[in-house]
């Protein structure tokens, strides 16, 4: 029987291998969420770069959120991260939800970075 770890990079390693067949060179915003925290990446595969990132640890959201677990943090982040990505040029991307479920703060931070201005 697999560990919950094991799964988890199996199904991540599964979601990823789809999301580069269907990329055409766009870059990558890549979720990943703990148990009290979001985090999220515009990544550029290519070059191995992170272009644009932004959490619930950055300095401004941190004293502005009650907790960083709750989808209205999810969708600060997602607001932040547009942002940022729009400062450097970026307005295609293709989500990459990892081994999380599209619901809840998953989602909540993918349609707060389309509001932003993110195509995907």
């Amino acid at each position: 029987m697999a560990t919950r770890k094991e799964t988890l990079v199996r199904r991540a390693s599964r979601v990823r291998r789809q999301v580069k067949k269907v990329a055409n060179g766009r870059l990558r915003l890549s979720v990943h969420r703990s148990s009290k925290n979001i985090y999220a990446q515009v990544i550029d595969d290519v070059a191995g770069k992170t272009i644009a990132s932004a959490s619930t640890l950055d300095t401004g959201l941190r004293t502005s959120l009650k907790t960083g677990a709750d989808t209205a943090a999810a969708a600060a982040v997602g607001k932040l991260l547009a942002e940022r990505a729009s400062k450097a040029g970026i307005k295609d991307v293709v989500f990459d939800r990892g081994a999380f479920i599209y619901h809840g703060r998953v989602k909540a931070l993918a349609e707060a970075a389309r509001e932003g201005g993110l195509n995907f």
